[in-house]
């Protein structure tokens, strides 16, 4: 507590010193104002007024982040998993890449899709357009022509799989790009908007979904 109440202290002096530079009584007022205010926060409000609001935990939200982890490696449903953020959100900021897998786990959490990785992907993969993500089922190879992104998202499958990742959508099960309206989108709840993708939970919650 006694470190992070100095920082924040450091923090608040640096932010009014130059404003008060011509006049010392009215900076030493201000600045002792910030420090009886800084005093009724808990250690936790402190610390959270301290870290960087694009990252949480040991997470950044920035390309520089990712390419500095190790090579990410895994089995079949860290494969599949990295194989949905290629195809459906290698574009897409890397805090969009994780609210889609976010996504993909939430589901796997629910009583209403399948219980695994790969099963929540694939499912509905047996009709041609009936499928919960279309380049499972849309007749064409699933084929790697950017390495470097797919390289990027399996670092982000594998922390999202090793429970690294912040909750980001609050609940979500469903997604779609800006670019579309599906029909799902009037009846759903609307919990998250990041990148291009607009994010949705069944409008009626239960303890299993």
């Amino acid at each position: 507590m006694r470190s992070i109440f100095k920082t924040a202290v450091a923090v608040a002096v640096l932010a009014v010193t130059p404003a008060f530079a011509a006049d010392d009584e009215a900076g030493n007022a201000l600045i002792k104002a910030e420090k009886d205010g800084l005093r009724g926060l808990s250690a936790t409000r402190l610390q959270n007024l301290l870290v960087e609001p694009e990252a949480v935990g040991d997470v950044k939200f920035a390309r520089s982040w990712i390419d500095s982890q190790p090579k990410a490696t895994g089995g079949p449903h860290w494969k599949c998993l990295s194989e949905a953020l290629y195809f459906e959100a290698r574009g897409e900021t890397v805090k969009g890449q994780f609210a889609v897998a976010e996504v993909i786990m939430n589901r796997v959490d629910s009583a209403r899709f399948p219980s695994s990785v790969c099963g929540v992907i694939n499912q509905g993969t047996g009709r041609k357009y009936q499928c919960q993500f279309t380049y499972t089922c849309d007749g064409n190879p699933e084929h790697i022509a950017e390495p470097r992104a797919w390289e990027r998202v399996g670092k982000v499958a594998r922390a999202v799989l090793d429970g690294r990742a912040p909750d980001l959508t609050n609940g979500a099960t469903h997604y779609h790009t800006t670019a579309v309206r599906p029909s799902w989108a009037r009846v759903y709840t609307k919990t998250a908007a990041i990148g291009v993708h607009l994010f949705y939970r069944h409008t009626f919650r239960t303890a299993s979904n």
